[in-house]
């Protein structure tokens, strides 16, 4: 069970018409039902991957299985000549641009002249039944000429001799962060870092459905996270116009920013314009790990410097993260690790040089967190740390150096909106910890009697399920040791520097049946957010009217741009906000005296206006000092963890996460609870067990038997209190909710599991043989040196 604490706002009046009982109980503030949830729990949902045509047809890939060589030649003749293949495409039949990008156009729709990583597409076919598809894509005979393989990154950003990837070197972006100059310090810690590469694990694998259109066009259903950008990726591609590349969204079964990027959706279109037949394309489980992009792995090092009562003098840093084959949102991720790579603490002395580069690894991109994610692990360990060399509490280190409102970020930026984070410390360290574990039962002789009557037994035994090892039964409580762990962590809120980052939405509002009803229309993706509902909230909200229904998110509306960055709330929800006030206005001036809105509405007709919101600029980090404005808004969250530990098996179990978090304003309090618990999951799975193993560039399990992911025996009670302090430069005051809990739980199971063993533990996911092979102690880590 979790507890809840939702504060209300403080020192802000409500803004007039902004009353979550206007017009309806299920309006901004409610725990609205989700119009979507009944149909997922009951499996009645369609979700992309259930889409159907009558006379469809099935597309298949052929996948490389090097991460690097050049391609001598392809020949499809044998898929061709297989019964029912109606297609099998190469490079050469792309009819237009043959690269794509969401920052650099440089991957292949199909591979040209060589392969960059393991699994990049080389062909693709249709054909009449899945199965012919798949053996259609085996029989493509393709001659490679295996290539040295680019997969040290330390290699490929700083050696002169390393192969290029691409042709201008393995360098993506370098952003240093330059603040003062005093790099001395009395007490000096110092460490290296390692994130492994984490997997977003969505359940519905990647999938949609292609339809030729009689205006020479193409329709397609999809599931992703942004349908403008893949339209405009798509059409010039297919030599196209953009209007004439028609998307709609399909059921989304999670993203967690792996659908940001292409997948199938070029290779569906062009195998629907070839065949003139609806294509239909499923990824299986091992061709999704495949087929989108992953967390940046990161290496670091950092350097922290502090007065002996703990107050931070400087902070020293390098943030190498492997982008893979292609470019993907690896810029981005660069500008939010180097931005936010010294965390939510005052440092006067700040010297950062964060790195993306390429490398035949696996195409990294956008996950959960985005760059933030990986910084916070290093930064949140130097601190505890620092607390141990100055004797603090891992608390009372982070009070001590700890943002507030008007502090500067190493960018230069100020904090403008609250950031109570010395007082969320404060009130999750007062948070009751869970009970102590119970101890093994001292061993009782077959032959002893009974006790008397009145007299104490020996005690029982553990409840072996709340053990580390579970229901393997691993342990009977001997070797478990207990620790507790704190991480706090700050993440910006919607895109930054620079980039214009606005949506668009259209609220119409008519007589339905002789009842006033709404109908908002955006591209906004529903990815399992909830998003849906907080539309229907807002409109009820602003309009005072009950019946509210959400169109099918498409490209007839103006973009509404990603469902990533925690930002959708904050941009699309001030797109509605705003054309619903454009539509209130309009109903107030046809409105006559004492007549309702029913009464106008059937008078007039129908209202429909059209909303776009903007947030306040941001801008580019300086490319030398790393200085500017770069962020529209940051969120903070805490969390504590308590853990227990078989120190001789290495296995872990996470007792119980506790956290506290700043969400500006809450929309929907059920919906943020989960929100939270979600994020907080996917920290716990990056702390403890979820990496894409690639040696030599080759992924080792691409598959849920072999990556693991937390399920219901993994995750812990959560204690959860929501601040609702309202960021006055955001609609209704929100701040974005979705990332913030992914970074700070990480550090905060990682503390535990070295509170509880011992040892310095510098890499996440922290494996079993970490813990059991004692050689890794506080007093000999090999990963302590100085720059």
């Amino acid at each position: 069970m979790s507890g809840t604490e939702t504060r209300p706002d403080r020192g802000q009046s409500r803004e007039r018409g902004h009353d979550p009982g206007v017009g309806h109980d299920l309006g901004v503030g409610r725990s609205a039902p989700r119009p979507d949830g009944t149909l997922k729990v009951t499996g009645e949902f369609a979700y992309s991957s259930d889409l159907y045509l009558a006379d469809m047809v099935w597309g298949a890939t052929l996948r490389s299985p090097h991460p690097s060589a050049r391609i001598r030649s392809v020949d499809v003749g044998p898929a061709l000549a297989m019964p029912g293949v109606l297609a099998a495409l190469t490079c050469e039949d792309v009819p237009g641009e043959r690269f794509y990008g969401l920052d650099r156009r440089d991957q292949p729709v199909l591979a040209t002249d060589r392969v960059r990583y393991q699994g990049e597409p080389v062909a693709i076919v249709a054909a009449d039944h899945p199965e012919r598809a798949r053996r259609a894509a085996e029989a493509i005979v393709v001659d490679y000429e295996v290539t040295e393989a680019v997969v040290d990154p330390r290699r490929a950003a700083f050696d002169p001799s390393c192969p290029a990837v691409h042709d201008g070197g393995n360098v993506v972006r370098h952003q240093p962060v330059r603040v003062g100059g005093d790099f001395t310090a009395p007490v000096v810690v110092t460490g290296e870092y390692e994130v492994g590469m984490q997997d977003q694990a969505f359940l519905g694998p990647e999938s949609g459905l292609a339809v030729p259109a009689e205006d020479g066009g193409v329709d397609l259903f999809v599931a992703t996270q942004w349908l403008h950008a893949d339209r405009d990726q798509i059409a010039p591609c297919l030599g196209l116009p953009p209007e004439l590349v028609r998307l709609t969204l399909a059921g989304v079964g999670g993203a967690f920013g792996a659908r940001e990027d292409l997948s199938m959706q070029v290779h569906a279109c062009m195998l629907a314009l070839r065949t003139g037949r609806p294509v239909k394309m499923v990824y299986g489980r091992e061709e999704s790990f495949f087929g989108h992009v992953h967390r940046h792995p990161a290496r670091m090092r950092y350097e922290h410097g502090a007065d002996r009562d703990g107050r931070l003098r400087y902070v020293r840093a390098e943030i190498l993260l492997d982008g893979g084959a292609y470019c993907s949102s690896t810029p981005a991720v660069v500008g939010n690790a180097a931005s936010l790579g010294v965390g939510p603490y005052e440092a006067p002395n700040v010297w950062i040089d964060a790195y993306g580069v390429y490398t035949n690894n696996p195409p990294c991109g956008a996950m959960r967190g985005f760059g933030a994610v990986q910084a916070c692990f290093a930064y949140e360990s130097q601190m505890d740390r620092l607390a141990e060399a100055c004797g603090l509490s891992p608390v009372e280190i982070r009070v001590r150096n700890a943002v507030s409102q008007g502090s500067r970020l190493v960018t230069g930026q100020v904090i403008d909106s609250p950031a109570p984070l010395a007082d969320m410390l404060r009130e999750l360290a007062a948070m009751p910890l869970p009970p102590e574990p119970s101890r093994p039962a001292a061993a009782v002789p077959e032959s002893a009697d009974p006790p008397e009557p009145g007299t104490a037994g020996p005690p029982d035994p553990p409840d072996l399920l709340d053990l580390p090892g579970g229901v393997a039964q691993t342990t009977h409580g001997e070797g478990v040791r207990r620790g507790v762990g704190y991480g706090v962590g700050i993440k910006n809120i919607c895109f930054s520097e620079g980039f214009d980052d606005h949506s668009t939405a259209r609220v119409r509002v008519e007589l339905l049946g002789g009842e006033p009803h709404v109908l908002v229309h955006t591209a906004a993706a529903e990815v399992g957010q909830g998003l849906v509902t907080v539309q229907e909230q807002i409109a009820r909200t602003e309009l005072g009217v009950g019946l509210v229904t959400v169109a099918q998110a498409d490209t007839t509306v103006g973009s509404a741009g990603s469902s990533s960055a925690s930002r959708q709330s904050y941009v699309t929800g001030g797109a509605v906000r705003a054309a619903c006030r454009a539509v209130r206005e309009r109903l107030g001036a046809l409105r006559a005296d004492g007549e309702t809105l029913a009464e106008t509405l059937e008078r007039a007709g129908p209202v429909e206006e059209t909303g776009i919101y903007r947030h306040r600029p941001t801008f580019p980090m300086d490319p030398v000092t790393g200085q500017g404005d770069s962020h529209v808004q940051l969120a903070l969250c805490v969390h504590r963890a308590v853990v227990d530990v078989d120190v001789e098996l290495g296995l872990v179990k996470v007792v119980e996460l506790a956290a506290v978090q700043d969400v500006g304003r809450v929309l929907n309090p059920l919906a943020l609870e989960g929100q939270i618990h979600g994020g907080s999951a996917q920290g716990l799975g990056l702390a403890l067990m979820e990496e894409v193993q690639v040696s030599g560039g080759r992924v080792l399990n691409p598959s849920f038997t072999d990556y693991l992911i937390p399920t219901i025996l993994d995750m812990p009670p959560m204690r959860l209190s929501v601040l609702a302090n309202p960021d006055p430069h955001a609609p209704y005051g929100l701040r974005g909710a979705g990332e913030p809990p992914t970074l700070s739980s990480t550090p905060a199971v990682a503390a535990a599991v070295r509170a509880a063993t011992g040892l310095r533990l510098p890499r996440v996911p922290i494996r079993p043989h970490d813990i059991a092979l004692d050689g890794n102690r506080y007093g000999n880590w090999a990963g302590d040196r100085s720059f």
